[in-house]
């Protein structure tokens, strides 16, 4: 008999409506030989099956189940396509842990390392992976620490971003010191903590990475060239951007990226697909030769996945099947 997989989507973040779109890419790529496939979306407390027949059906969350026809529906696996809360920062896969489904996405604990960038950067920085200068600012608590202070530890130009969450929402390239307040204002609309990190120019690329049982898969890097001051969402999603898949990498840079995407899945012990976004940054030693540095800003564990995304992008470069990556990471869990 088939397996029935859930593609969990929405979420209550501003990538509710990325998170569907992505939804729909899931359940463009698997293999409906293999699997029966429904999109559950959540939004608040409303939980519904996206039906065959174009209509809904409430999910009842005792145990995931949901009716179809008649007859009650509990997925076998749940592939978690949520941008954001609660499908981002370990919330759903605690529930999921509680009712024992298993699921696409790495651990509770995983997940809300992984989502809290300031943690996550702290983190990967005591296992020697580079990252850029940066602080927290929590709400309420703004007025500890002044525009010239944070001028002073992270200088100018610098980025002020929600630090929980995704597609860009609420991040502003800041200038001047006049600009501060605003843009943490801004970041603070997403997220109760905002992080201002410091500016680093450079190539900025982005590579995918899954392991399973029996393989160990790391995709070719994309370069990301934006149109606009950064990789905004108008960037990402209104095709102001070009994306260059492989990277124009030299060899020995591909070999190195690879080493460490690989490390970080490693270190923070992930499961399924991951995304690791990277700056290289090149600088000049006192003896006039260059240095080449690979900086993280960010692990993301449930990337975009319509067709144009990163991630397919990256398995079609390699020679590969989205069906077939698909069915490694469900297989892996189910097995």
């Amino acid at each position: 008999m088939k397996k029935t997989i859930a593609i969990v989507a929405g979420g209550d973040s501003s990538e509710h409506d990325v998170s569907l779109r992505s939804a729909e890419g899931i359940h463009s790529f698997l293999d409906k030989e293999r699997y029966e496939v429904y999109i559950i979306e959540i939004k608040g407390m409303t939980w519904e099956a996206h039906l065959k027949d174009g209509s809904r059906s409430n999910v009842d969350r005792n145990d995931f189940s949901f009716m179809e026809g008649g007859k009650r529906i509990r997925p076998d696996f749940a592939y978690i396509t949520i941008h954001g809360t609660p499908g981002e920062n370990g919330i759903l896969q605690g529930y999921f842990d509680l009712i024992h489904l298993p699921y696409s996405t790495s651990d509770v604990l995983v997940e809300a390392m992984t989502f809290n960038k300031f943690t996550l950067n702290q983190y990967l920085k005591g296992f020697g992976v580079s990252v850029s200068e940066s602080l927290i600012v929590r709400k309420g608590f703004e007025h500890l620490i002044t525009d010239d202070e944070i001028i002073e530890k992270i200088g100018l130009p610098c980025f002020v971003k929600p630090n929980a969450g995704g597609s860009s929402f609420g991040v502003t390239k800041v200038k001047s010191a006049d600009q501060i307040h605003e843009a943490i204002l801004k970041a603070m609309r997403e997220s109760d903590e905002v992080m201002v990190e410091a500016f680093m120019e450079g190539t900025e690329i982005s590579q995918g990475c899954y392991k399973t049982q029996e393989k160990e898969v790391v995709l070719p890097a994309t370069e990301v060239v934006s149109d606009n001051e950064f990789f905004d969402y108008n960037a990402k999603y209104n095709g102001q951007v070009r994306e260059i898949t492989p990277a124009r990498l030299k060899e020995e840079t591909a070999e190195r990226v690879s080493l460490i995407t690989s490390m970080i899945y490693d270190i923070l012990g992930c499961n399924g697909i991951i995304r690791v976004d990277y700056i290289i940054t090149h600088t000049t030693d006192e003896n006039g030769k260059e240095r080449e540095r690979i900086n993280m800003l960010e692990v993301n564990t449930t990337p975009g996945m319509t067709a144009t995304s990163f991630i397919p992008q990256q398995v079609r470069a390699a020679g590969m099947d989205m069906k077939d990556v698909l069915t490694d990471i469900i297989e892996n869990k189910l097995s």
